[in-house]
């Protein structure tokens, strides 16, 4: 529905090390979150890809539905970001992981 491809096999993605960004503001992450999780709220995002070093890290954007994820993939994805995948919302992707 919102383009996440085939068959993303994010459980393998995050046992090879990638990152689970989590882009719902510091209140919505505070209320639950995947353990592990950086939260970096899509708004505030393009100000903190430093806090992102490795471009060539596989990150897994998640929010509350899968909308903001999807802002987020793009706006790394421009900025340079190889392996991005929206994983849509956190609760479900929590299931897949």
């Amino acid at each position: 529905m919102f383009g996440f491809g085939p068959g993303v096999n994010y459980a393998e993605l995050v046992q090879q090390g990638a990152i689970v960004l989590d882009v719902r503001t510091k209140g919505e992450y505070m209320g639950g979150h995947i353990k592990g999780s950086i939260n970096i709220s899509v708004d505030t995002l393009k100000n903190n890809l430093g806090k992102l070093k490795d471009k060539n890290k596989p990150i897994i954007t998640c929010c509350a539905s899968g909308m903001r994820s999807a802002s987020a993939k793009s706006i790394l994805a421009a900025n340079g970001y190889a392996q991005v995948y929206n994983g849509g919302g956190w609760s479900s992707l929590q299931n897949k992981l």
